[in-house]
C-alpha cells in the first residue's frame, strides 16, 4: 500500500547536507534549496575550526527552538543537536490519515528535514508519545522513568555537549506532562552523565561526561508568564535574528523555514527579519554572565595536539578563494596529517568533515546508485558507480566498497570526465527488511525496543548499503561515505533520488480499518497479495481470535511478475456475543513465512518512507443498527472514519468544493465533516447557508472536532465559531484518560436510544483519550448529552452537542472517533451510528 499525497518525494540530502552545509530559500514560494559550491565550502571551513557543541532537549517534534538551533549551528558554528524524547506518535495529522507508528515515522523525517535547514543533528529516546498528558507523574510512570532517563544520559555521554539547553521549565507552567518530563529528566541527566555509578553498562561504549552548564531557554505561553520571565534576575540574552551574509538570510528566517517542515502539525511559520531576543536561565553548572559558552574552550586547543591543527585550519580559511577553491586543499591535507594521530571522538568526527571539505574543494562527484528502488532477500541488484573530478586537483580513485561484498576498481580521474562501472550485489538470504529503526522489534509498553545500546538515540539506522570511496587527492588519501540510493527522473519534477530498500518477496494487505460484524453470521474477508519478486507461488492463511471461525484454512496464489496482485477470500464467522480482536494474515512460500504488509509514505517534503506493518486488522462483533445509508463526507485533515461508515453499511461519497456549492445535498441522509475540516476547508466554511438549508429540509450534519484556529473561529461573545446553526465557543480542554467515566446528562434522549440503546459499556475499551477541544459555552438551543473529565478536574459537558434544525439535526462532537473507530472499539460504532441517524 502506498500513501501518496504528491507524485514523488523530495530528493534525499546530499553529502554536503550531512556535513552541515546550509540551505537558502526561494522567496516566492518558500521552497528549500541547497547552498552548494563555494558558499557551502566557506561554511564548512569555518565549521572545521570550531570544536564546541550544544544540545537542546524537549519532548516532541516541533518543540525545538529552531532559531536558537540555527544561530548555534550556522552562526556560531557549534556542533548542535536536538534531543526529542518522542517521535510525536500521539499527535494529530493535518496532511493525511496516518496515526500512531506511521505518524511517528513522518514526524521523525520532518525533524530531519528541519535539521537539514538549520544545520543541527537529531536524536531521540525510546519513549513513545502516548497522547496528551496533564502531569509529569503520569508521563514518567507510563514511560518508565529510569529507562528514559538512561536514554538521556546516553545521548549526553555519546554526544558530549558543552552546554545543554532545556526547552521547558519542568514545572506545571509547561502544560503537557511530556514537556515537564523532558526538563525534569534533562536536569537529572546533566548530573548523572558525569557519574560513573549511573548506568554503568553504558561505559562499555562511552565515558562519563560533565557539561559546563545547563540552561532553560525560557519562553511564555501568556502575558502573566511574560511578566514572570521579565522579573527573572540573572538571564542571558541571545539575539537569534542576526543576519548571515553568506546565506543571505537571518537565523530567524532560517528558523521559519526549518519550523515549516513540520507540515503534519500545521506549523507553517513566518521567516522573521530583525532582532529576535532569546533568553537563557541557568539551571545548573557554572554561572555565565556574558555568553552561554563562557569558560568553554571551543578551539582545537582543547584536544591533545590540537593547537597545531587550529593554526593550519586558520591558514586554510585565510587562503580560501571562491574563484579558486582548490587553494585550500594543501593546508587541509596538512591539517589531516595532524588530526589522524589524535585519539579523540571530536578529532575522528572532524576528520570526516575535513575529508568532505577536500572533496568539495576538488569538485568531486561520487556516487554508487542502485538500478532499482527495491530488492528482496536472495535477489540481486545492479550497482552503478559514477565518479567525476570537476576541479583542477590531481585525483585518483583508489577503490570503492559498497557493503561487505561489492568492490569497484580504482582509476585516475581525468578532469571532468565521468568514470563509470557496474557491479552486481547478491542480497543475502538473511538480509533484514528496511524497517524504520524504532519499529524493528516489538514495543515494551510505551517504549520502543532497541536492543543494541549503540543505536539508542539515533533518528534512523544506516542505509542498506553505504559506499566507501578511497580517493587520493594531491597525493593524500581521504575517505568519503555515500548512501546507496536509487536515482530516477520524474517527468514533472526532474531528477530525484529515493532510499534503496529491502522488501519481502510478497506483501499482504487485509484492511486499513476495523472489520465490523454487526450480525452473528459469516462475511467475506479479503487478503491482497502483491509480488515484490517474480515467480511467487504459495498459500495464504488467516488467523482469527478464539471463538471465531474461518474457512478455508488456506488459499493458494501464483504470481508470475513483480508488482502483480491477486486477492484471496476467506469466510469469517464471529461469535454470537460482543467481541473484539484481530485477524492476522500470513503467506507461506516454501519454508518462508511472510506476515507483513508494505506501506509507503510518499510526501514531497520528506524522503519516501517504507514500512512493513504486520498484516493484521481489528475485527469487531457488535450489534450496531443504523438508519442512515447515504453519507456525504467532507474530508478534513485526514482520517479513516469513512471506512468505518462503510463497515456500518453506508454508501459514502466524498464531497468536494463543487458538491458543497452546487450539488444535490438532499440525496444524503447525513453529511459528516472530518477532523478539523472547518480548519482546513475554505469551501466548507463558505457552505454554511447550504448546510443550514439541508438541515431544515430534514438532513443531519455531524461535525467532528476542530480547534480555535484563525479569525473564522472567533471566541468573541456572540460570534460563536460559525460551525453550527447556533453559536458555541471552543476551548483547549480535553479528557486524556481513556478510561475516564462518562455521565449521561439526558439518558432518555432519542440520540442515545435510537437505533441503538447506548449504555456505559459502549465507553469500554477506548484508546488514548476520550475527547479533545471541548466547547466551553453554547447557545441554549443545544442539548448537551454527555459529560466526562479527567480525575480532579471540572466537568466537560460540551463533547456531544445536539440541536434540532427544522426537520433535521445538527451535532457537534469532539469525542475522538477518528481514533476509536479504526481501533475497532465496539461502542464507538454504535454511538456514531446513532449520530448519523439523528433525523432518520
Amino acid at each position: 500500500m502506498t500513501k501518496t499525497r504528491v507524485q514523488c518525494h523530495s530528493a534525499v540530502l546530499s553529502a554536503l547536507l550531512v556535513t552541515g552545509a546550509v540551505l537558502s530559500t526561494l522567496p516566492a514560494r518558500g521552497e528549500v534549496r541547497k547552498v552548494t559550491g563555494a558558499a557551502a565550502l566557506e561554511k564548512q571551513l569555518e565549521r572545521l575550526r570550531v570544536v564546541g557543541s550544544v544540545l537542546m532537549i524537549a519532548a516532541h517534534p516541533d518543540d525545538e527552538n529552531t532559531a536558537l538551533l540555527a544561530y548555534c549551528a550556522q552562526g556560531r558554528k557549534f556542533r548542535t543537536a536536538y534531543l526529542s524524547l518522542t517521535r510525536g506518535e500521539g499527535g494529530q495529522n493535518l496532511i493525511g490519515s496516518e496515526q500512531g507508528d506511521l505518524l511517528g515515522v513522518i514526524r521523525t523525517q520532518e525533524l530531519l528535514a528541519a535539521r537539514r535547514v538549520d544545520g543541527a543533528e537529531q536524536f531521540f529516546s525510546r519513549a513513545i508519545d502516548f497522547g496528551f498528558s496533564k502531569t509529569a507523574d503520569e508521563t514518567l510512570q507510563k514511560w518508565g522513568r529510569d529507562k528514559v532517563l538512561s536514554d538521556v544520559v546516553w545521548v549526553i555521554r555519546k554526544y558530549r555537549p558543552d552546554v545543554i539547553f532545556l526547552r521547558f521549565s519542568g514545572t506545571p507552567r509547561d502544560g503537557h506532562g511530556h514537556h515537564q518530563s523532558s526538563s525534569i529528566l534533562g536536569k537529572e541527566a546533566f548530573k548523572l552523565a558525569a557519574d560513573p555509578k549511573a548506568f554503568p553498562e553504558q561505559l562499555k561504549y562511552v565515558q562519563p561526561w560533565q557539561a559546563k552548564r545547563i540552561m532553560w531557554n525560557g519562553f511564555s505561553f501568556n502575558r502573566q508568564q511574560e511578566q514572570e520571565m521579565d522579573a527573572l534576575p540573572q538571564r542571558l540574552m541571545v539575539d537569534t535574528g542576526d543576519y548571515d551574509a553568506v546565506l543571505g538570510l537571518s537565523y530567524g528566517e532560517l528558523a521559519g523555514i526549518s519550523r515549516s517542515q513540520h507540515r503534519s502539525q500545521g506549523m507553517g511559520s513566518p521567516e522573521r527579519k530583525g532582532a529576535a531576543p532569546n533568553y537563557l536561565i541557568l539551571y545548573g553548572g557554572e554561572p555565565a554572565t556574558k555568553d552561554f559558552m563562557e569558560g568553554v574552550d571551543i578551539s582545537w586547543s582543547r584536544l591533545p595536539g590540537g593547537a597545531a591543527v587550529q593554526k593550519v585550519l586558520d591558514e586554510a580559511l585565510a587562503v580560501y578563494s571562491m574563484a579558486a577553491p582548490e587553494k585550500v586543499i594543501a593546508p587541509l591535507l596538512k591539517a589531516r596529517k595532524l588530526i589522524v594521530p589524535i585519539d579523540h571522538p571530536d578529532a575522528r568526527r572532524k576528520l570526516s568533515e575535513l575529508d568532505e571539505a577536500v572533496a568539495m574543494a576538488a569538485g568531486l562527484w561520487l556516487e554508487v546508485g542502485a538500478a532499482k528502488a527495491e530488492a528482496t532477500p536472495g535477489g540481486s541488484v545492479t550497482l552503478d558507480l559514477t565518479a567525476v573530478s570537476r576541479g583542477r586537483a590531481k585525483v585518483e580513485l583508489e577503490g570503492v566498497k559498497a557493503g561487505d561484498s561489492v568492490s569497484f576498481p580504482g582509476t585516475e580521474l581525468a578532469y571532468n570526465k565521468p568514470y563509470t562501472a557496474k557491479a552486481e550485489w547478491k542480497v543475502p538470504e538473511n538480509e533484514p527488511l528496511t524497517q524504520p529503526l524504532q519499529l524493528r522489534e516489538p514495543k515494551s509498553g510505551n517504549l520502543y525496543t532497541i536492543s543494541d545500546q549503540r543505536k539508542i538515540g539515533l533518528a534512523e539506522d544506516e542505509p542498506v548499503l553505504t559506499a566507501v570511496f578511497r580517493v587520493k587527492v594531491e597525493g593524500e588519501t581521504i575517505e568519503i561515505r555515500r548512501p546507496v540510493e536509487n536515482r530516477y527522473v520524474d517527468h514533472v519534477r526532474g531528477e530525484l533520488s529515493r532510499p534503496f530498500v529491502i522488501v519481502p518477496p510478497v506483501s499482504l494487505r487485509v484492511s486499513e480499518t476495523a472489520l465490523l460484524f454487526s450480525e452473528h453470521k459469516a462475511r467475506p474477508v479479503s487478503v491482497e497479495v502483491v509480488a515484490r519478486r517474480p515467480g511467487q507461488t504459495g498459500s495464504v492463511s488467516l488467523q482469527v481470535p478464539a471463538g471465531w471461525q474461518v474457512t478455508p484454512a488456506e488459499n493458494p496464489f501464483q504470481l508470475a511478475d513483480a508488482g502483480q496482485m491477486t486477492t484471496v477470500s476467506f469466510e469469517v464467522t464471529p461469535p454470537a456475543a460482543t467481541a473484539r480482536g484481530e485477524v492476522h494474515a500470513s503467506a507461506h512460500i516454501g519454508n518462508l513465512t511472510v506476515a507483513s504488509g508494505m506501506t509507503q509514505l510518499n510526501y514531497d517534503h520528506i524522503p519516501l518512507q517504507t514500512v512493513f506493518p504486520a498484516a493484521r486488522t481489528p475485527v469487531v462483533r457488535v450489534d450496531a443498527k443504523i438508519s442512515a445509508k447515504r453519507i456525504g463526507y467532507v474530508m478534513g485533515a485526514g482520517d479513516e472514519v469513512p471506512a468505518a461508515l462503510r463497515e456500518l453499511g453506508c454508501d459514502v461519497t466524498f464531497l468536494g468544493a463543487d458538491d458543497l456549492a452546487r450539488g444535490d445535498l438532499g440525496r444524503f441522509d447525513a453529511i459528516v465533516t472530518g477532523v478539523r475540516a472547518f480548519n482546513v476547508r475554505e469551501d466548507l466554511r463558505a457552505s454554511r447557508i447550504r448546510l443550514q438549508q439541508y438541515m431544515e429540509a430534514g438532513g443531519t450534519v455531524v461535525v467532528q472536532y476542530n480547534i480555535m484556529d484563525g479569525p473564522f473561529f472567533s471566541n468573541d461573545p456572540g460570534s460563536g465559531t460559525n460551525m453550527g446553526p447556533y453559536p458555541f465557543k471552543l476551548s483547549r480542554n480535553r479528557t486524556t484518560v481513556e478510561e475516564a467515566p462518562v455521565q449521561f446528562l439526558k439518558p432518555d434522549d432519542r440520540l442515545l436510544q435510537i437505533p441503538n440503546t447506548i449504555t456505559q459499556a459502549d465507553f469500554d475499551g477506548w484508546v488514548q483519550e476520550r475527547a479533545l477541544y471541548f466547547p466551553s459555552e453554547w447557545d441554549s438551543k443545544y442539548t448537551a448529552l454527555l459529560e466526562t473529565h479527567d480525575p480532579g478536574e471540572a466537568p466537560n459537558k460540551g463533547g456531544l452537542l445536539y440541536a434540532r434544525v427544522g426537520k433535521g439535526a445538527y451535532i457537534y462532537t469532539c469525542y475522538d472517533w477518528f481514533r476509536e473507530l479504526p481501533a475497532g472499539v465496539p461502542g464507538a460504532y454504535r454511538i456514531f451510528a446513532n449520530l448519523v441517524s439523528a433525523s432518520r
